[in-house]
């Protein structure tokens, strides 16, 4: 088994419910507790909490060689009696045994390690599992789920191969480089968008209240497209539980304009927020309400060009900063996968099959930001940090000389310009069309690179009825690339570039 005995996952699988009665209040733990388990290490204090059936009765909870702490049972936000504690902050390690006891009996949690929890969500890119089998429900849109219904068997048994094949491999990561517990939730449902994903207060961020659609219903239950469906049934539940922070991969549902595409780059950073705000007032302020958020950028789609919205998604998955962290997401960190097609996937060419190189890009990033890995500078997916046109040779020069990083051109592909009449178009944006394809971009080569920039050639792309540079993008299509060939890419990693769009301003 070798590090798996120190790298413990708690799996967090929803099942169909059509019945919305409460269920009878026990003496017990959350479903979000077992055995084998891990929780928040120290500096941060895990929250450990449960149901009883009376108010008022004191619960003492004891961790082995850490002493006690007491608490009262008192009524939920639902009516149900429920009890919260909170441990001592205790460093990485273990095992530890957690005994719960009161006038209603004992309770024990044995085997139970502590380290850094991640939560992983999304749609089905993070449900996708080591075996691609999984199970995910939800509950009444119109009831904030206290507790979460999970499976025995969701993790699946050896190789853990009905938990998230990206979370997994993220968490190795960790683990294999921090050398102490990693603890994984999953909580992903397939075909999503991130409003159902979104409390009430987070939409308000970015929606007027006429704008929000009243909830679908499938066969008796809240469909999971429902506004805020996803956020009541599969993240409130988990509110309570001390985190160091969120993996997310999702967006594909959102990349047609009639769902959502035009406010995502509203809607996610307001995810971002709230998630942050709401996970840390429920834990008592011991989550972060900065906690690091990670996320994958859209991969390929579909083997042919097409006019699509996922140029446009993935930029919005970035507040339209093309990068992170920026000014608006700050703590955020992001894996690029349009380079990894995977146009034979027996799952549908929409779900990639290799999980290991994005969780590889996504460590790499969390490294960085969430750890503080400044030596790890050298391995981040290279960006551009402005541009310098020559004119009278119609050339652009792009300088990646901000980081660490050291660039590597794979091919001469990817970059397209908007040419335009007259230097008096003040709005260049308006006039350059941000969806694909279109007309009025064109594809141009580099003819230069060296270890810190790339240059293109503009000259045959723009004509005399539209000689001016309006607007730039690089590698906007929905699959813009073979596998790990589009143009610019981290020589010691890697990791690749990410696209962007530039309007130039006359």
């Amino acid at each position: 088994m070798g590090h798996l005995v120190m790298f413990n996952l708690l799996a967090v699988t929803f099942i169909w419910l059509v019945s919305f009665e409460v269920e009878a209040a026990t003496f017990g733990f959350s479903k979000s507790y077992a055995n084998h388990m891990v929780l928040q290490q120290a500096p941060k204090k895990s929250t450990i909490w449960g149901f009883a059936s009376n108010v008022g009765e004191t619960v003492t909870v004891h961790i082995s060689g850490k002493g006690s702490v007491t608490t009262t049972t008192r009524h939920g936000d639902n009516g149900d009696v429920v009890w919260y504690a909170q441990l001592p902050p205790i460093s990485a390690g273990g095992p530890y045994t957690i005994t719960v006891t009161s006038r209603e009996g004992k309770l024990t949690l044995s085997d139970v390690l502590f380290g850094d929890v991640w939560v992983c969500s999304g749609q089905s890119n993070m449900g996708f599992t080591m075996s691609m089998s999984g199970s995910f429900a939800y509950r009444d849109n119109h009831l904030n789920l206290y507790d979460m219904f999970a499976r025995a068997n969701s993790v699946g048994g050896k190789d853990w191969v009905h938990f998230s094949a990206l979370c997994w491999l993220y968490g190795k990561h960790l683990y294999n480089t921090l050398k102490y517990p990693i603890g994984l939730i999953s909580t992903a449902d397939g075909g999503t968008m991130d409003e159902a994903w979104s409390s009430p207060d987070a939409l308000a961020k970015c929606l007027s209240k006429h704008e929000i659609p009243a909830p679908k219903y499938k066969n008796g239950a809240v469909d999971h497209d429902t506004f805020s469906s996803l956020w009541n049934a599969m993240v409130h539940p988990l509110l309570h539980t001390t985190i160091y922070g969120v993996i997310w991969y999702q967006g594909e549902s959102n990349s047609d304009p009639k769902n959502g595409l035009d406010r995502y780059k509203c809607t996610f950073p307001a995810l971002i927020d709230d998630w942050r705000k709401q996970f840390s007032d429920a834990s008592g302020g011991q989550t972060s309400n900065m906690f690091p958020f990670g996320f994958v950028q859209l991969a390929p789609f579909r083997h042919w060009n097409v006019n699509s919205g996922w140029g446009i998604l993935r930029w919005h998955q970035t507040a339209d900063y093309g990068y992170v962290p920026n000014d608006r997401m700050k703590n955020t960190f992001m894996a690029v996968a349009m380079d990894l097609p995977d146009y034979k996937s027996p799952h549908g060419s929409i779900h990639p099959r290799d999980k290991a190189d994005i969780a590889e890009r996504l460590y790499i990033e969390a490294m960085i930001v969430a750890y503080k890995r400044t030596d790890m500078l050298n391995r981040r997916g290279p960006f551009p940090t402005g541009f310098t046109e020559v004119v009278d040779r119609k050339t652009v020069q792009f300088s990646y000389a901000n980081t660490k990083t050291t660039i590597e051109k794979r091919n001469n592909n990817g970059f397209e310009v908007c040419c335009v009449p007259r230097k008096d178009i003040s709005d260049t944006r308006n006039f350059c069309p941000m969806t694909y394809p279109s007309k009025l971009w064109n594809a141009v080569p580099i003819t230069h690179s060296d270890s810190t920039s790339v240059t293109i050639d503009y000259h045959s792309a723009c004509s005399s009825s539209n000689p001016y540079l309006g607007g730039i993008r690089y590698e906007w299509k929905e699959s813009p690339c073979d596998v790990k060939k589009c143009a610019v890419y981290n020589r010691l990693s890697g990791s690749p570039a990410p696209p962007f769009i530039h309007f130039v301003t006359l």
